[in-house]
């Protein structure tokens, strides 16, 4: 038998695992060999689909013979090759399983990369399963005590959230960045996360939100007496007396033009809706006369 022709090593190492009169038990070992061998062979010749499930088989074979960290590994393999082929299900599919058996190995790390791996290449076809898939690998990062590591697991997702329009969802993935920046001592990251979170919910013609957001973040005693913390009071005082001009400055600034791209993009396009509505409604507010009656 020629070692060149996978579909025979196929075929051996199928019969190998198959039950019969003469052979009472599998031979795992033996077919694992062979299937691994035959994935290469068809990689090589560029026989995706073949090489694809040549590791599947390889990947439930290492699992046979209790080896995760090799099942994940050729399971990693198949959902590479999977991308190739574009079945975007499958990539899914295979990363998770992959991070399972690394989980069961006890190795979080390349668990975590493994998601991070099937969310990168699922962003611009199913992108609600690369968030969902970026927030797990960071769960497992935050769960190991490395929030370190997440840190762009988290700009990612924001990321996303964006391109989705989920405004929400971004400035919460930011916001996350920034409570696990502060676990770390990270706090320049954690300054930054903080500005972000409140530009995209200005971006998202949310003010009150970003006041919110903006005083909820300066009980952070490193916020409050930071770069980031100076831009972002400035660019609500400008949404609140409707300075259009000035808003369009601070976006310009040196503090701005240090964040994430993806948010740089977002403040340079402020301000979004109509500002003068909002020094209008600010106004209101403050001639409202005071309810001796009304406590709360």
């Amino acid at each position: 038998m020629p070692a060149s022709d996978p579909e025979k090593l196929i075929a051996k190492a199928d019969k190998l695992t198959k039950l019969s009169l003469t052979r009472w038990s599998a031979d795992w070992r033996n077919a694992t060999l062979l299937y691994e061998e035959a994935a290469n062979l068809f990689r090589v010749a560029k026989k995706n689909e073949k090489a694809k499930e040549a590791f599947e088989k390889a990947s439930k074979g290492q699992e046979m013979l209790s080896s995760p960290w090799d099942a994940a590994k050729d399971m990693e393999s198949a959902a590479a090759l999977a991308k190739e082929l574009g079945n975007w299900n499958e990539v899914s599919d295979f990363y998770r399983r992959a991070s399972e058996l690394y989980m069961e190995c006890g190795r979080p790390q390349p668990a975590s990369d493994a998601l991070a791996k099937a969310a990168c290449a699922l962003e611009d076809t199913i992108p609600d399963a690369a968030v969902q898939l970026y927030n797990d690998a960071s769960t497992i990062l935050e769960e190991d005590g490395k929030e370190q590591m997440a840190f762009d697991l988290y700009r990612a997702a924001s990321s996303v959230y964006i391109k989705l329009e989920k405004y929400s969802d971004a400035a919460a993935s930011l916001l996350q960045l920034g409570l696990a920046a502060d676990k770390c001592n990270a706090t320049n990251s954690q300054c930054k996360a903080y500005l972000g979170a409140i530009i995209v919910y200005l971006y998202a013609h949310d003010l009150k939100q970003a006041e919110r957001c903006y005083n909820d973040c300066s009980q952070v005693d490193a916020f409050l007496r930071s770069d980031q913390n100076r831009c972002a009071s400035k660019l609500l005082s400008a949404y609140t007396e409707g300075d259009i001009e000035e808003i369009k400055h601070l976006a310009q600034s040196n503090t701005v033009s240090n964040l994430d791209h993806v948010v740089i993009k977002l403040a340079r396009k402020l301000p979004t809706g109509d500002v003068s509505a909002l020094k209008a409604d600010a106004a209101k507010e403050e001639e409202e006369p005071l309810d001796e009656n009304d406590l709360t």
